[in-house]
């Protein structure tokens, strides 16, 4: 028979501690974590972008004076070749230096650089 007062009552209650936070919440801070992510590679870009434009317009700049300088070194490999040239020929009768062995009018520039 049943004690007096009955039986304890049966506890089918499972006592789970607090595991963390909820799916929402991860959800939400995944959320603002890849946000977060996606603004800082937004102002990369932009950086990215700023750092290119000045490097292209740097370059722009440059182009006069290394137009300039591969002019003077051109004329300066030029006039040691005619040197060279003279030197070279100087025992043959009727050479001119510096004039071109083909029947061009027409000023050419040296397309190759041979180094010595």
């Amino acid at each position: 028979m049943p004690p007096p007062g009955g039986f304890e009552a049966v506890r089918y209650k499972r006592n789970l501690p607090f595991r963390g936070p909820s799916g929402l919440v991860i959800l939400g801070a995944v959320t603002a974590v890849c946000a977060y992510g996606f603004y800082r590679v937004g102002m990369g870009n932009l950086e990215r972008r700023e750092l290119q434009r000045e490097k292209v317009w740097s370059r722009i700049h440059l182009v006069p004076l290394l137009l300039a300088e591969g002019d003077r070194d051109a004329y300066r490999r030029q006039q040691a070749a005619l040197e060279r040239e003279k030197e070279i020929m100087k025992d043959v009768k009727g050479w001119e230096v510096g004039k071109s062995v083909y029947d061009g009018r027409r000023y050419r520039s040296v397309d190759t650089i041979v180094l010595v």
